[in-house]
């Protein structure tokens, strides 16, 4: 519609909404695996972030109508990482993850949506979002215009005020002012201020160490602005705050430097002409109908007018499968859901189980957390469509006078509800839970696993539905319970939020009255169960059996287990160690302005561009869109190979300032106060490959390839009279490259034992391995391992630091001396090509729903994921098998080893100290043999174990 299609008061301000669509995805990706899993198309493409984003945009072109005033409309995207504010500090979010894979092919049919629903779509390459949004927003208040930013990124808020609010599409709630000032304790024009201060982990904004928000608002408040407290620092009474500001006072300005946004970006298109306008039937009906977004379809017709509906083409029918309501509609079963408050009535549910030999198990707890949480209540549902709810942690919630949850519960306490008696309840079901003659199904069980055995219970045998699913469908879309449910049976289960709110106003489990809870958790048992019954016979029709019934499931109480032990850590070693980088940035920030002849800003790229390139005269000096000349580490790694004392010295101290922040001092919050260990969580059906991952924190991050970084290890510590064994593969993805491309020589080499990187550059290079220069033998290396991740000739130039040209020519004198590698990855292509997944040598199927994209990134991108993952996934079955063997062997050989990490391709054990060698010796044969008997490499797998009384001297 255009300006003369709106009816509204002329003398009401225009009024443009601002979508932050960067920041936007994400939320929507991440809070549907916080409620409901990810959805796919029927093709397998991933599409649950897309369909919010749309749901969203659609929202707001409603709103818009309703507004009766002229309205604009724009979505704001990111187009790189690599931003004026990366020629600034290099290190500008450089620790940021890559994206979730089933993320990445949802950015472009965002983009995608958004021209659908004729939405104007701005991004500016060297400018991020939040730029364009900004200068956007400066010409709204220029022409006298209302600006809505739709975010809730603290970012955006230091444009909040007059004609400028924010608008929270996840929470539908408006942060104005008073929400600013809430959040960071001064107002929307004092924002930069304590972000400088304070930094920003996520985006690596570095800031001053040891101040965060709150202190950062009561510096502010007391001396006005960041240049004052500065500049007054001396007069702060306490002496660490006080050497804080004054030793990190330049990274402050700095760090304001990288938060203040540009409001001047220059753009093409004007805000005036950011009109909402109608879309076109066609082409929103086609984008819709690709994607399988029925429901959408639907409402969007309705709300556009029978013109539109007119015009827009007549739908066929929508494939079924994975698709935004799945499956054909399940048949009805009635729900009977049972509150149980009776002991005798609980005794009936347990001997209806005991008879049925099987029961769904489902518990509610007050925190994702499974080491930290409280067990709220417990679900059981025997027959699909009959399931009860038995509470024994509720209370009054606090809004009614009830207090905080403290783990205990029963009659007679004035705040808590009627429930029965927790410890009565696990007694009568430990008999239950242990039977091995009856099966517990769960979905994500390893949770109630951990929840129940800290209750004293083990829950055993088990099956998983999540499990099930993964077995059958890595690849094709997620393994969560709402996901699985609106793809099998076109049922949504009730959303948490609809029980515990949201925001500000949201409770935890404890505090649902057990009536809502009922039904909640309750349905999750029930739905649990009918997933079993549908996902279990899929076994033999996909070939899964024998990987679900030999690897995922009997690892699933293994990982649990080491869920529960931890890892001991020397908090005081990990505060040594930030207090010692940080001495060290200090001796380093004087070693550099002693080389430099000046001082100068060492965090600030364009102040070592001018030393570098205009004092010292350094050829080769390249300036950035900025107009600052690039000073990233390919550049100063470029000099300090060349002897340039200065370049080495910044990069030594980047390191350094890296470390600390993101490891040293971020380690230390997570440390378990009950038992003061680190409890990280391994997710279960993430990657498609079957490798484990690590969250909360992430344990499989910690940098290796430094000394600095290595020394981070030594804070994970054994327990005392103990030591810790690392057991780790050597080299085993090369070794099954070799086995499954059929590499004659490589598996030659493996087996005498040879330096197969030397061997390598002896072959590639064509020089003899004796007297070899050790830099031949890293060229091998990365040579070696880039092959297996798909490394094009433009990063192995990078890594080598040589000529795209050379690059390219070893990779062709690779394939030379290799070529039945060349002969694999074109077979392994062809043959996901033609099927759509490719195998480990377990069985185990990798689907790639993208490899015959007609977008040729994507295909790309899928064609290279096909090349590895029979490797990498092939790896991750041999730890796997070698993980559920080793407790056993342990326990045979009366060993107390315990198992408490698996990193990769490394294992990490806890155990006396009398027992280390006896234990080193047992795991390295278990783990060098944990392929057979089910298959036979034809290369040695080989296990490097080390002793130590910390992680990095074990390594």
């Amino acid at each position: 519609m255009t300006e003369a299609d709106v009816t509204g008061d002329p003398g009401q301000k225009h009024r443009i909404y601002l979508v932050d669509g960067s920041g936007y995805i994400f939320r929507a990706y991440f809070a549907m695996l916080r409620g409901r899993a990810p959805i796919s198309r029927s093709d397998g493409t991933p599409t649950g972030a897309v369909l919010g984003f749309s749901n969203m945009l659609f929202k707001l072109i409603q709103d818009t109508q309703a507004d009766g005033r002229v309205s604009h409309l724009a979505v704001i995207f990111d187009t790189s990482r690599k931003t004026f504010r990366s020629d600034i500090y290099p290190e500008y979010k450089a620790n940021r993850d890559a994206p979730p894979d089933d993320l990445i092919p949802q950015f472009p049919l965002v983009r995608d949506a958004t021209r659908a629903f004729n939405v104007p779509s701005i991004e500016k390459e060297g400018f991020e979002a939040d730029d364009i949004i900004a200068t956007y927003a400066m010409q709204a208040r220029r022409q006298g215009m209302e600006c809505v930013i739709v975010s809730s990124d603290k970012d955006l808020m230091q444009l909040v005020g007059g004609d400028v609010t924010m608008l929270d599409p996840m929470k539908n709630k408006i942060i104005n002012t008073d929400e600013v000032h809430e959040k960071f304790g001064v107002g929307p024009e004092k924002v930069i201020d304590i972000q400088a201060l304070a930094g920003d982990s996520v985006d690596n904004v570095p800031g001053v160490p040891g101040i965060g928000v709150k202190t950062a608002a009561l510096l502010i408040n007391e001396f006005g602005d960041l240049d004052s407290l500065l500049a007054r620092a001396s007069e702060i009474p306490q002496k660490g705050r006080r050497e804080k500001l004054i030793e990190f006072a330049d990274m402050a300005r700095l760090s304001r430097d990288l938060v203040t946004l540009k409001s001047d970006v220059e753009l093409d298109i004007d805000v005036m002409d950011l009109t909402v306008q109608l879309p076109d039937a066609a082409d929103l009906m086609a984008f819709l109908e690709k994607n399988e977004f029925k429901q959408l379809v639907g409402r969007v017709k309705e709300f556009f007018g029978a013109e539109f509906r007119k015009d827009a083409a007549e739908l066929p029918e929508m494939a079924t499968g994975a698709a935004e309501t799945g499956a054909a509609k399940a048949p009805e079963i009635a729900r009977v859901y049972t509150t149980v408050l009776d002991m005798d009535i609980l005794r009936d549910w347990i001997s209806q189980a005991e008879r049925a030999g099987q029961v769904a198990v489902d518990t509610e707890t007050t925190s994702l957390n499974a080491m930290q949480a409280g067990l709220v209540g417990i679900s059981l549902c025997i027959y699909p469509g009959t399931a009860c709810y038995i509470p024994v942690g509720h209370i009054r919630p606090k809004a009614q006078g009830g207090f905080d949850f403290d783990g205990d519960a029963g009659e007679g306490v004035d705040d808590m509800p009627v429930q029965l008696p927790k410890a009565d309840v696990l007694a009568a079901l430990k008999p239950l839970l242990e039977d091995p003659g009856v099966l517990k199904i769960g979905q994500n069980i390893k949770y109630d696993q951990v929840i129940l055995a800290q209750e004293g219970l083990t829950v055993s045998p088990i099956d998983d539905t999540m499990l099930l699913s993964y077995c059958q469908d890595a690849g094709l879309h997620g393994h969560g319970m709402d996901e699985l449910s609106r793809l099998h049976f076109d049922i949504s289960p009730i959303p948490f939020k609809e029980v515990a709110g949201t925001g500000k106003s949201q409770i935890t489990f404890a505090e649902v009255p057990i009536d809502k809870a009922t039904e909640y958790a309750a349905e999750d048992a029930d739905i649990t169960l009918r997933l079993h019954q549908h996902l279990k016979p899929g076994l033999v029709r996909a070939k899964s059996v024998s990987l679900y019934e030999t690897i995922e499931r009997p690892l699933v109480p293994i990982i649990a287990k080491m869920e529960q032990e931890g890892v001991k850590v020397d908090i005081a070693m990990l505060s040594e160690l930030s207090e010692d980088f940080g001495k060290r940035m200090t001796e380093l920030v004087g070693e550099i302005h002693e080389l430099a002849g000046e001082e100068f800003n060492v965090g600030s790229p364009k102040q070592l561009g001018e030393i570098l390139f205009v004092k010292m005269g350094l050829p080769g000096g390249k300036k950035g869109k900025a107009g600052a000349y690039t000073t990233d580490v390919t550049v100063l790694e470029g000099f300090a190979a060349e002897g340039v004392e200065l370049a080495q010295k910044i990069l030594d101290w980047r390191q350094l300032s890296k470390l600390k922040s993101t490891y040293t001092d971020a380690l230390q919050a997570q440390v378990n106060p009950k038992t003061g260990r680190i409890h990280t969580s391994f997710s279960l059906a993430a990657a498609s490959t079957g490798r484990l991952a690590s969250t909360e924190p992430n344990l499989q991050n910690i940098p290796i390839r430094t000394e600095e970084g290595r020394k981070l290890r030594q804070a994970f510590i054994a327990e005392p009279g103990h030591k810790l064994i690392s057991a780790d593969y050597s080299q085993i993805e090369l070794r099954l490259l070799a086995h499954i491309a059929d590499i004659a020589s490589l598996k030659e080499a493996f087996a005498e034992g040879f330096d197969i990187h030397a061997k390598t550059a002896s072959q590639v290079f064509g020089v003899p391995i004796e007297g070899m220069d050790p830099m031949m033998r890293r060229s091998a290396k990365a040579i070696n391992f880039g092959i297996i991740y798909g490394i094009s000739a433009f990063g192995l130039a990078r890594q080598l630091n040589v000529s795209r040209t050379e690059a390219q020519g070893y990779i062709e004198q690779y394939f030379i001396q290799y070529p039945g590698i060349r002969q694999y990855m074109e077979a392994t292509k062809t043959f996901c090509h033609e099927h759509g997944y490719v195998e480990t040598i377990f069985g185990r199927r990798v689907h790639l729903p993208g490899i015959n994209d007609k977008n040729g990134a994507r295909r790309s991108f899928s064609e290279r994921a096909a090349i590895n993952a029979p490797i990498q996934g092939s790896a991750a079955d041999i730890i796997k098998r070698a993980m559920i063997r080793l407790p056993q062997a342990l326990i045979k050989a009366n060993l107390g080893a315990r198992m408490l990490l698996q990193v990769h391709d490394e294992l990490i054990f806890e155990v006396p100290e009398s027992e280390a060698d006896k234990t080193a010796a047992l795991v390295k044969s278990v783990m060098e043999s944990a392929a057979l008997p089910a298959r036979e490499i034809s290369v040695p797998l080989i296990v490097d174990t080390g002793i130590g009384d910390n992680w990095g001297e074990a390594h």
